[in-house]
């Protein structure tokens, strides 16, 4: 299985802004631990001695990354310096990567300002393969790297044409649908995760149908969904092509499957079954806080911000069910630039933060799932559980979901498109906007980014 990240040669883009992504609160499994995102506001590496700083006769790797990604946090970092006497570890993070990745790009393009290791996110990776492999080291050649250890198709997100690996995955998002049962049992829909996946199983239409059945029951004031945001990118996600197609074309405005996904959460929108809100704002907020949906589409960090928002008695109300169909929402990569001050030192860092048994620590610790496929049977994995999802066995579930996400053609502009779709297009449908409105507008958006 081979993901299909365009070569640069192919990508038709219009140049201009870089892609800039709002980071997604990347929070902990709550009973795994607690993580929102965090950090120093540093737009980017600098120019000081990085081998400085670490004591007498020490080396600082310096880490570039934005968000909360959890190595500290889970004490890899200690654990490492433990093991490496000679070695100091020093983080500079970004809070968003919208501010991040500009910064990362713009130091790439210059072969200035790096630090020792830099993150990239999965919606940069293509840009970042296509435009500044020459830049980063090969980590395929790294000490202990083991290309089977990864998900085949994480492998290739960040691998070039002619077989180089510029960045070593961390984490990924498999896609499952969070619900609340005592919400559903008040509807007169079942509760067990095995019953309710059946309601919906193979068919997105399905889901929403699943909604309208909701909405005759479900107590008053609340909806089905949480956001239409949240069902579009679920849908999408599940698809094998959706923005660009394997030549590097612009299709979404002629895919079908972009267009039905549209449509049916534009359905969805107008017929009440989701909120009218933008995830990760605050008024979203306040709808999980005030028990306002009965289910959403849900990678493993998900869980964790739901806890963060939650009231303490929504412990143990929440439960986790297969999605129609499985997909990825989120993860990132490590990657070692060319002129760093410590290249080998820190390739011999990236491939043990990224190794199966550090994923499975960070899982465990942070609830960022693991991208080495080596991890899953792990007991950080298998065992994993939940404070809001009681006896749910999470990891069996992403892990499965893991294993069937559709190997996607990933543009450098996905998430233009992406945002476009959703900020600027289906919201508007719950503002009283009609499909055709709303869709319109929406590709009218997209395409005056796309220009610049």
């Amino acid at each position: 299985m081979r993901a299909r990240t365009l070569p640069l040669s192919r990508q038709r883009s219009g140049g201009g802004k870089p892609i800039a992504r709002k980071a997604l609160a990347v929070a902990a499994v709550v009973s795994l631990g607690t993580g929102l995102l965090a950090g120093c506001a540093d737009d980017g590496g600098d120019d000081s001695d990085s081998s400085s700083g670490g004591g007498e006769g020490k080396t600082t790797i310096t880490l570039g990354l934005f968000g909360t990604m959890g190595f500290k946090e889970a004490g890899l970092y200690a654990e490492y310096e433990k093991l490496n006497p000679d070695i100091k570890i020093a983080e500079n993070v970004v809070e968003r990567n919208e501010n991040y990745y500009p910064a990362l790009l713009n130091h790439l393009t210059t072969n200035s300002g790096l630090q020792d290791v830099q993150a990239v996110e999965v919606g940069n990776i293509a840009e970042i393969v296509g435009t500044q492999a020459a830049k980063l080291e090969d980590l395929s050649k790294a000490p202990g790297v083991k290309k089977e250890n990864w998900l085949e198709w994480k492998w290739e997100q960040a691998t070039t044409k002619d077989g180089q690996t510029i960045g070593l995955g961390t984490d990924v998002g498999p896609m499952a649908i969070c619900y609340r049962k005592d919400l559903f049992e008040k509807a007169g829909l079942p509760s067990d995760r095995a019953e309710v996946a059946k309601l919906w199983a193979g068919d997105w239409k399905k889901f929403v149908q699943v909604g309208e059945t909701y909405k005759k029951k479900g107590p008053k004031g609340t909806t089905f969904l949480d956001s239409p945001g949240g069902l579009i990118n679920a849908i999408l996600s599940s698809e094998e092509e959706k923005f660009y197609d394997a030549s590097g074309e612009v299709i979404y405005k002629t895919n079908p499957a972009v267009k039905n996904a549209f449509d049916l959460t534009a359905e969805a929108a107008e017929k009440g079954l989701v909120g009218a809100q933008t995830q990760f704002q605050p008024a979203w907020d306040q709808t999980i806080a005030n028990n306002k949906f009965a289910a959403m589409a849900c990678p493993p960090w998900m869980l964790g911000y739901i806890k963060g928002k939650s009231q303490p008695d929504a412990a143990g109300k929440w439960d986790v069910a297969v999605a129609p169909k499985s997909g990825n929402w989120g993860g990132s990569f490590l990657s070692v630039p060319k002129n760093g001050k410590n290249v080998d030192e820190a390739k011999k860092l990236v491939a043990w933060l990224t190794a199966p048994e550090q994923q499975a620590k960070l899982f465990k610790v942070q609830g960022s799932f693991p991208s080495a496929q080596a991890a899953f049977d792990s007991p950080e994995v298998t065992g994993a559980k939940n404070d809001m999802t009681g006896d749910a066995p999470i990891g069996t579930i992403f892990s499965e979901a893991a294993k069937q996400i559709p190997v996607q053609v990933i543009g450098p502009k996905d998430q233009i498109i992406q945002q476009g779709l959703t900020d600027n297009g289906v919201i508007l449908v719950t503002k009283g906007k009609s499909a055709k409105e709303a869709w319109e507008t929406a590709t009218k958006t997209i395409d005056n980014n796309l220009d610049k």
